[in-house]
């Protein structure tokens, strides 16, 4: 994989933020904390994307059918006695 270098201008805050995760040896330099947050942020927006998938898998499939709670709860029970 090819590396490309960018120049990113931070508060000093966030550079003493970034520091303290060197420091604590969360991270090894300030690239891998940034490419950190960007994978991150990848995952975030992956999760999101297969969220509202589901959401609209979930509003297509049909019409909605009453929940039985009472089902749910023995359907529950049976598995928790299996799994003892």
């Amino acid at each position: 994989m090819s590396m490309h270098r960018k120049t990113i201008t931070l508060t000093e805050q966030q550079d003493d933020w970034v520091k303290g995760q060197i420091e604590s040896g969360h991270f090894g330099n300030d690239s891998e904390y940034i490419r950190g947050l960007i994978r991150r942020d990848q995952q975030a927006k992956e999760r999101l994307a297969m969220l509202r998938q589901a959401l609209t898998e979930g509003e297509s499939s049909g019409t909605p059918k009453p929940l039985d709670i009472s089902a749910v709860k023995a359907a529950a029970r049976k598995r928790m006695k299996a799994n003892n």
